[in-house]
């Protein structure tokens, strides 16, 4: 991803002008693990945009225990490196897995997931460098967890990778019933992979489509970061929409 587009990315964590925030559904009580992870001091600084990217919500959709072994593929500035490493505790795991692709143009998150890693309070977090088309993790997750880079795969900055590969990879990579949970922005419906490089969108159909030809079984949909508002033909960046594009948030799981 261009250095200019990772730009607009960090301009996409600022929160939402009053009355721009999509819908959601009502949700049940926290779990109390997520709820603590929430409230974690350490991450002061995250809660000013937790109203927006409804972090805890995401993680209680995408059910992370206590003990589990969780993948932040691309994390970013790492705001889900952080629930996660909380969420799941001192005997559970947070593999922050960057593409080395990827990473060449975001080198300042890189080193800013380098840095989380080697911070005492985040111990078990492990940061992995690796080719896009080689995901990996050393043993087998509980989840793999993607937030809005998805539509990059298929995108010449990361190889033009086929997201077959990707979802057989991951696929392979997680337990017996594990989550694969995807969030990302909304693109025209039939417009397949046709914007993932110009808009930076990607058709949920077609998503939900390769995911389910790698073996995955659909295991639910979330509306907590959907936007009707959003007409789906501009880039995310365009300042009529940034900030709040309409986003999806799937929930697939391995058979077992």
């Amino acid at each position: 991803m261009p250095k200019t587009v990772l730009a607009a990315l960090i301009a996409l964590a600022w929160p939402l002008a009053a009355g721009a925030a999509p819908p959601q559904k009502p949700g049940g009580a926290m779990p109390a693990n997520i709820a603590a992870a929430v409230a974690d001091p350490a991450r002061k600084a995250d809660a000013a945009i937790d109203a927006r990217r409804k972090g805890g919500e995401l993680l209680a959709f995408a059910k992370i225990g206590t003990g589990q072994r969780v993948v932040d593929l691309i994390p970013g500035g790492g705001y889900f490196t952080r629930l996660f490493s909380a969420a799941v505790g001192a005997k559970g795991h947070v593999f922050a897995v960057w593409p080395s692709e990827y990473a060449q143009e975001a080198d300042t998150d890189l080193k800013a997931s380098k840095a989380l890693e080697a911070q005492p309070h985040y111990k078990n977090v492990s940061v992995l460098l690796q080719p896009s088309n080689q995901f990996s993790v050393p043993q087998p997750v509980d989840v793999v967890f993607t937030s809005q880079n998805y539509h990059d795969y298929p995108d010449k900055f990361m190889g033009s990778i086929d997201p077959a590969v990707l979802n057989k990879q991951v696929f392979a990579a997680l337990k017996p019933g594990g989550l694969y949970v995807i969030v990302d922005h909304v693109a025209e419906a039939g417009s397949g992979m046709r914007d993932t490089e110009t808009l930076h969108r990607i058709d949920p159909a077609i998503v939900k489509k390769q995911v389910e030809a790698a073996g995955f079984v659909f295991d639910g949909e979330s509306d907590l970061l959907r936007n009707p508002a959003d007409p789906h033909n501009i880039k995310v960046f365009d300042k009529a929409i940034r900030g709040h594009s309409d986003q999806f948030v799937y929930r697939f799981r391995k058979p077992g």
